[in-house]
């Protein structure tokens, strides 16, 4: 069994980290010792190291939340609702990657658009780009 800090630094997060996970209920103490502190056994660390992967490829704590209630109940679930989920993260994604590349676009734009030069930004065509 390991206290909220040994747990923290066995996994390598802030005792914070870890006490906002509880308070999100995306892991629980064991049990509590006789002077009340939280005890962790090593099915916490298991489980925290699946949030932190889980975190390393996008999903958000709603989404691990949701990741963790499978996982818990696996015999209860199927694969197709663990792959529905990663392909609406994929979905997620491949909308930002859109929105950036069209904010790469309209910037590279706007760059190539000014001289940069030395001269007074009283004329500057990015500035007044972004005014219009």
């Amino acid at each position: 069994m390991y206290k909220i800090g040994q747990l923290a630094q066995l996994a390598g997060i802030s005792n914070d980290t870890l006490r906002y996970y509880e308070k999100h209920q995306l892991i629980q103490p064991s049990l509590r010792s006789p002077s009340n502190y939280r005890l962790y056994g090593s099915d916490a660390l298991q489980r925290i190291q699946f949030i932190l992967r889980a975190k390393q490829v996008g999903f958000s704590l709603a989404d691990i939340k949701e990741l963790l209630a499978l996982e818990v109940e696996k015999d209860q679930h199927s694969c197709e609702e663990v792959k529905t989920l990663v392909a609406h993260k994929l979905d997620t994604v491949q909308q930002k990657i859109d929105e950036l590349l069209s904010i790469q676009a309209a910037l590279n734009k706007l760059h190539d658009a000014c001289c940069g030069g030395p001269e007074s930004a009283s004329n500057c065509s990015l500035l007044q780009a972004l005014e219009n």
